[in-house]
């Protein structure tokens, strides 16, 4: 039988494993102007689904909005929200995806950030973990 610190040290490594982190969620704060650039971007790196919606932020910047023909600088900035989940071996190449296709170099481009996705579950299959999130080709 082995001593408590070969079961602590048996423990650790077996909770570490149980941890590792396999998939990513990325959600991208991006330019409206610059949704269409940004998917052809994502097609191109084989990202072939991910959900988006209109959104709208404060922030210190202003931008013109016209309304009835009327044209008046708003607080109110409108972005597209982007939601990808990804497998880690994706990540990169998904990321690099959006900065490419989403810059202008002028503020207000954006904002990625990335998160530990614990589980992932396909409804249809019952399936789980990474490989729940693409289809295997027959």
């Amino acid at each position: 039988m082995g001593s408590i610190c070969d079961k602590m040290i048996y423990c650790s490594a077996k909770l570490k494993q149980r941890n590792k982190k396999y998939m990513k969620k990325i959600e991208a704060v991006i330019r409206k102007s610059k949704f269409e650039d940004v998917k052809s971007a994502l097609y191109d790196a084989d990202i072939d689904w991910f959900s988006y919606w209109d959104i709208t932020g404060l922030g210190k910047s202003t931008e013109e909005q016209v309304v009835r023909g009327q044209v008046f600088k708003s607080g109110y900035i409108q972005r597209r929200m982007l939601s990808i989940v990804v497998r880690d071996v994706n990540l990169e190449k998904t990321v690099n995806a959006i900065l490419n296709s989403a810059w202008t170099g002028e503020t207000g481009d954006g904002k990625i950030f990335v998160y530990d996705i614990e589980e992932t579950y396909r409804i249809r299959t019952k399936e789980s973990g990474p490989g729940a999130l693409y289809n295997i080709e027959d």
